[in-house]
């Protein structure tokens, strides 16, 4: 019973608006999304040189995922202040910025673990950023369901957002703007598409489930 009792308090509203792991959480994916970005900078260069300008944001998939899920913990720290949650057109980008941040940082969360995990099933070796990138993307999984039930997304967020995502999958595969892969992967990409795909569809799902409980969070906060 105990036990159990203090599994829930890190569900609680309590623990998880505190402000110290806010801002904690804030810093930590603002830091790794900048890393992010320059982790990709290679391809981003290539990109730039060989395609036209608009694969560009196809290109950063995990990068972008953290960026969102940075800018949504703002909208917890400040909530109701600076008109933020004040007026349509506002609460219709905080919407759709929540939406965006639980569907990506779960997708590429569970994304990029399993390809790492996939590499070395296949004999591909492993090294430190390996394992770091794993504990990272394992981390932006698991705050995203976290934090889902705070979130304020409506249907019509998670319907843009599910666009998006099938759009990257396509400019992904299609377009070949994919992260690159160890040459076992690439040997396999298909597999890995229809991985991906399969990562999206479950992801949105994960958003429509946790629908009720953010339509909870609104009357709440309406209330």
């Amino acid at each position: 019973m105990r036990s159990a009792v203090s599994l829930s308090f890190f569900w609680s509203r309590s623990f998880l608006m505190n402000r110290f792991l806010l801002w904690s959480l804030f810093w930590i994916n603002l830091l790794g999304t900048i890393y992010g970005y320059f982790w990709y900078g290679d391809q981003l260069k290539l990109t730039l040189h060989t395609e036209p300008l608009w694969y560009l944001p196809f290109v950063p998939d995990s990068p972008t995922a953290s960026l969102f899920f940075t800018m949504s913990t703002l909208y917890l720290l400040y909530e109701g202040k600076f008109g933020w949650s004040a007026g349509k057109a506002a609460s219709r980008i905080r919407g759709f910025i929540e939406a965006f941040a639980l569907i990506t940082s779960f997708k590429y969360g569970i994304w990029a673990v399993s390809m790492i995990g996939a590499s070395a099933a296949l004999g591909n070796a492993l090294d430190w950023q390996d394992y770091m990138l794993s504990t990272s993307h394992l981390g932006m999984a698991a705050e995203a369901l976290l934090f889902a039930r705070l979130y304020r997304f409506r249907l019509v967020d998670i319907a843009l957002v599910a666009c998006w995502s099938f759009a990257n999958d396509y400019m992904d595969y299609g377009k070949l703007t994919y992260p690159w892969l160890p040459d076992v992967l690439n040997e396999r990409l298909h597999g890995v598409e229809e991985f991906t795909v399969g990562l999206s569809v479950a992801s949105i799902l994960t958003a429509l489930l946790c629908l009720p409980f953010n339509r909870a969070s609104r009357e709440r906060k309406n209330g």
